[in-house]
């Protein structure tokens, strides 16, 4: 599928951008250029290549899972213009 600039206008439309008509030509060609390297990729063949997330077989590093902050709940609920079974009670918002 060819992109011409009435394509990009259109898009561009849907998008909500803003996109000068003197630019639509340089900005129609960049994207058919991309959709040419789109159809050398999918003419690759790769039967027998097993689906992958990252090119390298590595492990994310994670740090300790320890607590840093101390517990101020109580604190906060003492506070509160509402509480309840040490929860906070806020006002109906749905009927």
């Amino acid at each position: 599928m060819a992109i011409n600039s009435k394509v990009v206008a259109q898009v561009a439309h849907l998008a909500r951008l803003k996109v000068d008509p003197q630019d639509s030509n340089a900005l129609s060609d960049r994207l058919n250029d991309i959709l040419a390297m789109v159809d050398q990729l999918q003419q690759a063949d790769v039967d027998g290549v097993a689906p992958m997330a990252h090119p390298l077989d590595v492990t994310q590093p994670l740090r300790d899972d320890v607590v840093t902050e101390p517990n101020i709940r109580d604190k906060a609920l003492a506070i509160a213009p509402a509480v309840e079974n040490g929860c906070f009670l806020v006002p109906r918002v749905i009927e």
